[in-house]
């Protein structure tokens, strides 16, 4: 399946069922193994599994393959492998943590959303202090910090 037609495919499966922040990114200078990276967030674990399921039901149904389905155990984040496309479907606080746009981000693919009716190039940056306070937080433990 053409790769367009495939990102078509999954978003329009993420926004049948309210997907949140939807973001296609083209990382065919960042990896050799896939050159999309699709992100979106469901809002509970029962949405991501959904929202995962419904990705896999519908690239099936128009004759793509789907490689694997991972982490719909627990639903905070499941990740659907498509060979040249992979989806994280996650939950808000995992989204935010990872932070996954700071890593394939460098370049978004315009796309048409039903949702709005119009197109996003350029998600909303993510990062929050919050987040950002929880990463440094997360890095800095089992270092002492000298007191002054």
């Amino acid at each position: 399946m053409d790769i367009r037609k495939l990102q078509r495919v999954v978003v329009d499966a993420l926004e049948d069922v309210k997907a949140q922040d939807i973001s296609v990114f083209n990382t065919t200078s960042l990896s050799d193994m896939f050159d999309r990276v699709v992100l979106a967030t469901g809002t509970s674990n029962r949405q991501t599994r959904a929202l995962a399921s419904r990705v896999a039901q519908q690239v099936k149904s128009k004759g793509g393959r789907v490689i694997s389905v991972e982490g719909d155990d627990n639903g905070e984040w499941v990740l659907v492998d498509l060979g040249d496309l992979v989806v994280h479907v996650m939950q808000p606080a995992i989204r935010d943590y990872y932070a996954l746009e700071e890593i394939w981000g460098g370049k978004p693919v315009a796309m048409k959303l039903a949702q709005s009716g119009t197109k996003r190039a350029d998600p909303s940056p993510r990062a929050t202090p919050q987040r950002r306070t929880a990463a440094k937080t997360a890095a800095g433990k089992g270092r002492a910090v000298p007191r002054t």
